[in-house]
């Protein structure tokens, strides 16, 4: 019995020594293609590389991280089955990483790197439009969450327009996943616009960021930005393909069957809304149905908008409130304010128009695109605001100090923003005009309804 414990401890001690040994050699590995893969070393990463992934899966995540590089290294500078072969050994890797360290792996966003891949390799993979499209569905339905990467939001939509170009999904799946996917875009954007908005906040207190919050404010503009720029390539790749010729007659055939389908009847108002399809009966039917199924903001808004049709000011009014009262969620409530603003703004009711875009402005304040309007109204009423012709002139440099603070807030709208600071500064009174009127340094005091004052620049 003795013998059996003594030759038991004895092997313990042995597997011990020889987990000890190779936890040292994947160690020393480690640390060398680690080294190298920083100094973009990939090629000689490689073979340390593998010999730590094949022998020391779970060892370190770093396998994965820096492994991803060395294969995507690979990748682009080999052809043919070789580079097939590093393509598919990527997509193993995402799984190898998903089995030793899933709480690292969000599901969706892996799932959605490997579709991506093969979609860009499509050709060498010979895979089909079909096929990929399946995998991105497959990957958006297994954890939307962190299904997030710009490029593969627009692929994946893409696809679908594609597919149905080519008669293979129909009209109704295309636009129910065109809302579907602006509805993620736009919770992203809501998503990356309240952690920048927190930052935001410190602006106004005249506090300076932390380098960390530096990085952090530059990865969430980044995002911001990626996400308008994949917002305009969606609705161009939707196109004309929903248009008011084709949504209309698709609905009225669609309607008796979704009446009670409060998700259809929303995402049909939406798409109708947005393709200016409003003056057609049929968005009256679908707004008045969804209003009396389920009366929430969006429809008392829509409904505020057949008021406002109907030369009912008073009441559009009242419903535009309504829609805002039964808003909870702040980052949509900036929106209704934006939209109910914007109509405001086409009425010509200025006043009225710059206290909605303000409030919207107190809800996100890191959209730009209020100050953008604001800057534009204006503008546009240089020459009603103003006794003198210097006067009216300085309008504009109120109107390049509200673009100014677009640019500065919002970076989806840095480069508009700028060039309409700098066409509104070209309006407003030159140095020499300044220097000839003598009033250097003045606040001027803007009447009508813009109500603010200036301040002349000094020479």
């Amino acid at each position: 019995m003795k013998t059996k414990i003594t030759l038991l401890a004895l092997l313990f001690i042995g597997l011990n020594l020889g987990f000890a040994q190779q936890d040292e050699e994947c160690m020393t590995k480690l640390s060398i293609f680690h080294e190298y893969t920083k100094a973009k070393n990939y090629d000689a990463a490689y073979e340390p590389w593998m010999a730590v992934r094949n022998k020391c899966p779970k060892f370190n995540n770093a396998i994965y991280v820096d492994g991803e590089k060395i294969l995507e290294h690979k990748i682009d500078n080999s052809t043919g089955a070789e580079k097939v072969g590093f393509i598919n050994d990527l997509l193993k890797l995402w799984e190898q990483r998903a089995e030793h360290f899933a709480s690292k792996t969000p599901k969706g966003e892996y799932a959605a790197k490997a579709c991506q891949l093969m979609y860009d390799n499509q050709k060498e993979l010979g895979k089909t439009k079909e096929e990929l499209y399946e995998c991105f569905d497959n990957a958006y339905k297994l954890d939307k969450e962190t299904f997030t990467n710009p490029k593969s939001i627009y692929t994946y939509f893409s696809l679908m327009v594609d597919l149905y170009d080519a008669d293979k999904k129909p009209a109704a799946e295309l636009f129910s996943k065109y809302d579907d996917i602006v509805d993620k875009i736009e919770g992203e954007v809501k998503n990356y616009s309240e952690k920048l908005n927190k930052l935001i906040e410190k602006d106004s207190t005249g506090a300076s960021y932390t380098s960390k919050e530096k990085n952090y404010k530059r990865y969430y503009e980044n995002y911001l930005k990626n996400y308008d720029l994949i917002s305009g390539n969606v609705d161009a790749k939707l196109g004309t393909r929903a248009n008011c010729e084709n949504l209309i007659p698709l609905y009225e055939k669609s309607f008796e069957a979704n009446k009670d389908n409060v998700a259809w009847l929303q995402g049909a108002m939406n798409l109708m809304y947005q393709k200016e399809c409003t003056d057609d009966p049929m968005f009256v039917k679908i707004v008045e149905q969804k209003n009396s199924l389920a009366p929430d903001a969006s429809t008392a808004f829509y409904v505020g908008l057949l008021k406002d049709k109907e030369g009912k000011t008073n009441e559009a009014i009242d419903f535009f409130e309504q829609a805002i009262s039964l808003e909870t969620d702040s980052f949509k409530k900036s929106k209704l304010y934006y939209k109910i603003a914007t109509k405001l703004k086409a009425k010509g009711s200025y006043g009225k128009a710059r206290n909605y875009y303000r409030q919207a402005l107190k809800l996100n304040p890191s959209n730009g695109r209020p100050y953008l309007a604001i800057a534009a109204m204006y503008a546009a009423s240089a020459n009603n605001c103003g006794e003198t012709t210097f006067d009216k002139r300085a309008v504009y440099w109120l109107a390049a100090q509200e673009a100014k603070k677009a640019s500065r807030v919002d970076p989806t709208l840095s480069k508009a923003a700028a060039q309409s600071a700098a066409n509104y500064e070209a309006k407003a009174p030159s140095k020499s005009d300044v220097f000839s009127s003598g009033r250097s340094g003045e606040t001027i005091s803007i009447g009508c309804w813009i109500g603010a004052s200036v301040k002349v620049p000094s020479i």
